[in-house]
This record gives C-alpha cells, structure tokens and sequence, in this order.
C-alpha cells in the first residue's frame, strides 16, 4: 500500500506532459530534418555576412587580380 493516493489531477497532468513532451520532440525533429535537407542539398549557400561581396551581385563585373 503506497503512502499517499494518487489524486486524479496528478493523472491528468502526466498526461499533458507526455502530449506536451510528444509536441515538442516532433517539432525538433521537424526542424532537424530541414537542416539536414539543407545541409546535404549541395548547393553552396552564400548570405549577407556584413562584408561586400560582388561576386553575388547579379551582373556585377568579374573581380580583377587573380
């Protein structure tokens, strides 16, 4: 015999956690799984990392030098 009883919201309350816990394990893995499709896509990716680049300025001229 257990010290103390159950009490039905504690039963409830588990139930919300594993939902909640379910939620967000399928959220991760949805994001997971857009990384690593980005990732592996092949395709280099370049960005605005605050440094002028013209190479990937539609049209811009070839770069002089090398």
């Amino acid at each position: 015999m257990s010290l103390r009883a159950e009490h039905e919201l504690h039963r409830r309350r588990a139930g919300r956690n594993i939902g909640l816990a379910l939620v967000l394990l399928g959220f991760i893995a949805i994001v997971f799984g857009l990384t690593v499709v980005k990732v592996t896509s092949g395709n280099p990716m370049q960005a605005f990392d605050h440094v002028s680049r013209p190479e990937i300025i539609p049209g811009a001229a070839p770069a002089q030098g090398d």
